[in-house]
Parts: structure tokens; sequence; C-alpha cells
């Protein structure tokens, strides 16, 4: 059952691009954080529509209040370090590796993408956690980019 709003983000620990771990809990004690997954890095519409919309919008999410972004994907970090290398997400995005997918099971929120080659991976979704609590959570459906998109985070915010 995919995590609802009002319950606590699951503690999972995940990989930063340089390789260090950092756990949920710790990325989120204290702070507003806007989390969005994407299903995978460099594929077309995660790297074309829905890391650069967030890259757009990054100022406008920081002024209302937003101490950190955070993108997950469910692939390795090197891979996600490539990524934001390659999308200059620089000092905007913070770029989290979910490697075996464990937040995405933890949340409720994997997605079976056999079918397409890519294994299991994680539902696209937006999320405003606030000290570790889901405020707010837009899960788009398959293959959709609407409810996740940074301009519908920003009006939410």
């Amino acid at each position: 059952m995919a995590i609802e709003i009002g319950q606590k983000i699951p503690d999972v620990k995940l990989k930063m691009t340089d390789g260090q771990d950092i756990s949920t809990t710790e990325l989120c004690r204290g702070k507003k954080v806007v989390l969005f997954a994407v299903p995978g890095a460099f594929t077309p519409t995660c790297s074309d529509y829905h890391l650069p919309g967030f890259i757009d919008y990054a100022d406008d999410i920081r002024a209302k209040g937003v101490d950190t972004i955070a993108c997950v994907g469910v692939n390795d970090h090197f891979v996600m370090g490539a990524w934001a290398k390659a999308r200059e997400t620089g000092d905007k995005i913070l770029m989290l590796a979910d490697g075996n997918g464990d937040l995405a099971r933890a949340m409720g929120l994997e997605s079976d993408s056999r079918p397409w080659g890519m294994g299991f991976r994680s539902r696209r979704y937006a999320a405003v956690v606030e000290d570790g609590v889901i405020k707010d959570l837009k899960v788009d459906q398959p293959g959709r980019l609407e409810v996740s998109a940074a301009e519908e985070v920003v009006k939410g915010l």
C-alpha cells in the first residue's frame, strides 16, 4: 500500500552522487523538502521534462520556504552523478540514488517496468516533506508527467 499524507517518510539509506550514504530521516530532519522521484535517469520524460522543470523552478520552490529539493531515482550513484552533470543541476537539486529501490518499495511506490526491460523502478511522484512527515504527495499515472511536475508542486506550496 502506498504511503499517505500525514505519515512519516520511511527511514531508508540513499546514496549521494559522491557515494556517501544519507538516510531519509537525516535528509528531512528539521527541514521542508521537496522530494521527487523519477523512473530512471536519462530516460526521455525524466531527462527532458521532469528534472529540467525542477531546475527551472528551483528558485520559486525555495522562495516558498523549501530547504532542499531532491531527486531520487532507482539508479546507482554513478549514473545519478553523470545525469546531474549532463543536466547541470549544480546546487539546485540534490541527486540521490535509490539503487536497490528500497525507498520506492518502502513508500509503496515501486513500479514493475520489466515489460520495458527496466526491472523494478519507482513510480513518478513529488512529495513535500516537513520534518519527516509527508505533507503533500502527487503520484503520476504510469507513463505520464502531470501532477508531479515542478509547476504543479509550486502551485501546491
